[in-house]
């Protein structure tokens, strides 16, 4: 408790110029102002933002006429959920007025009503860690449903029945698995029983909700922790049942592996290659590449006549469920592409031997891997969860082989940008035609030849061009 205090005592003084300054403008103004929610829990774990949630019993128009001429900047897109943001120098500061929301059991959209207190307004929040509050400018904490103990405890707790918590908002559910991860807190067992009971409500939240809280879990530091606890309360089943799928039945030799923890696992050997990514990570994509990397098994699984187990183009059917559950979850195209790209190429190195692949071999890897080359390695790098550790480190090196002849090959031909050695204009001076599709069925050879022959003269390539263009008329 003390080291709790001591943490939050230290961030407020960091943050003093912002929530002083706020807590005695309202306070001149006959209303009451608090720190709330995820700034405090985190000041209590000893981490800094620059985001803050702050709650008052000022009517939005009231807020927003308080922060003129304080903030640089205001805007007002939440204030139909009674939210005014601003920002002063480094802080981003949303206030919002003390409400109490419920849904109805057939719609997606809360109804607001504004509220009268602070201790009712932490009463409406999902955690005990989250309903806590310091109120401005005299910073008295107010913790009326134990959150400091639980945060002490790591586990995540409601504040009043977990059914009445997620009846009201089901997105809860989804955040409570999130916090999970994010935290790396246990949810308590009454918690788990009513996601368990009330997984179905989710349905009710729109697409885009889900695939909010569903990537911040993915990207969290603990992801195994929150879909684990989507695949056990049934939640899984109804936002991505892709994964629970891969908990197959496993055939009565055990010949084959549990699918399910080779996914998990392979999403945390990718987390660990992220520093190998631009930026270093987190990186969404990346992940839920590895997330999903063999949804397609369950679909073609095979017993062979000698028990063995076969799921022959896993790798493309699952790039079409991966893209058919990203459009679900409204992502963008860009990451749906994304994506799929890296599902359905996951297996390409395993053609690669002892380094049996050509050079032309290599350049198609690198092309067909586009601007994913990257994260392309990293996936094909934790798809290796083999308990033998000759096996492991063999291929390690052998990838490590791939990735020198890429670096080789790159350096020489400048890979990541292969173009046919003729451009359009030189394919129609040299073949006397004008534009169509002639010139695009030319561009397609020489694209193809590059790749099997690398950089050929100008010279070399308009020979090899009138040489196909001429065996193309006689047919």
């Amino acid at each position: 408790m003390a080291d709790a205090q001591r943490a939050v005592g230290a961030e407020l003084d960091r943050i003093a110029p912002v929530i002083d300054e706020l807590g005695r403008r309202f306070a001149g103004a006959g209303h009451e102002l608090a720190l709330v929610g995820g700034p405090v829990r985190d000041a209590m774990l000893g981490r800094q933002h620059n985001d803050l949630d702050l709650t008052t019993s000022a009517r939005p128009e009231e807020t927003e006429r308080l922060l003129a001429g304080w903030a640089d900047a205001i805007w007002d897109m939440g204030r139909a959920f009674g939210t005014i943001g601003c920002r002063r120098g480094p802080w981003q500061v949303e206030i919002t007025t003390y409400r109490s929301e419920a849904y109805d059991p057939t719609s997606r959209k809360p109804d607001v009503d504004f509220g009268d207190s602070l201790p009712g307004d932490l009463g409406r929040r999902d955690f005990t860690v989250n309903a806590m509050a310091v109120r401005l400018p005299g910073r008295e904490l107010e913790d009326p449903y134990g959150g400091v103990v639980d945060l002490a405890h790591r586990v995540l707790r409601t504040p009043g029945r977990p059914e009445d918590s997620f009846s009201d908002d089901p997105l809860r559910m989804m955040r409570a698995a999130r916090f999970a991860a994010q935290l790396g807190f246990t949810v308590a067992p009454e918690v788990v029983a009513a996601m368990t009971a009330m997984a179905a409500r989710i349905e009710i939240i729109s697409a885009e909700r889900v695939r909010d809280e569903l990537v911040k879990l993915v990207c969290a530091p603990f992801p195994r922790q929150g879909l684990a606890l989507l695949v056990e309360t049934g939640l899984a089943e109804l936002v991505l049942p892709e994964l629970p799928a891969l908990k197959l039945e496993r055939d009565e030799h055990h010949r084959h592996k549990d699918v399910y923890e080779h996914t998990l696992t392979v999403l945390e050997q990718a987390i660990d290659l992220e520093p190998r990514l631009p930026g270093g990570g987190p990186d969404f994509v990346s992940r839920f590449a590895a997330l999903m990397h063999d949804v397609g098994k369950p679909r073609t699984r095979r017993f062979l006549d000698d028990g063995t187990v076969t799921f022959h183009h896993h790798d493309v059917v699952g790039a079409k469920m991966t893209r058919k559950r990203m459009k679900a979850l409204r992502f963008s195209n860009d990451e749906i592409d994304a994506v799929s790209q890296l599902v359905e190429l996951h297996l390409r190195f395993h053609g690669y031997g002892t380094g049996e692949w050509t050079d032309s071999a290599v350049r198609r890897y690198v092309r067909d891997a586009g601007d994913q080359l990257e994260r392309l390695h990293v996936l094909t790098r934790a798809d290796s969860t083999t308990r033998n550790r000759r096996k492991a480190e063999r291929l390690q090196r052998t990838y490590d082989d791939l990735e020198e002849r890429i670096a080789r090959l790159s350096e020489q031909e400048e890979l990541a940008s292969i173009r046919p050695d003729l451009d359009g204009n030189q394919i129609m001076t040299a073949l006397g035609i004008g534009p169509g599709r002639e010139v695009g069925a030319a561009y397609r050879f020489l694209l193809e030849l590059r790749m099997d022959q690398g950089p050929m003269s100008e010279e070399d390539a308009t020979a090899a061009l009138l040489a196909w263009w001429a065996e193309r008329d006689e047919r």
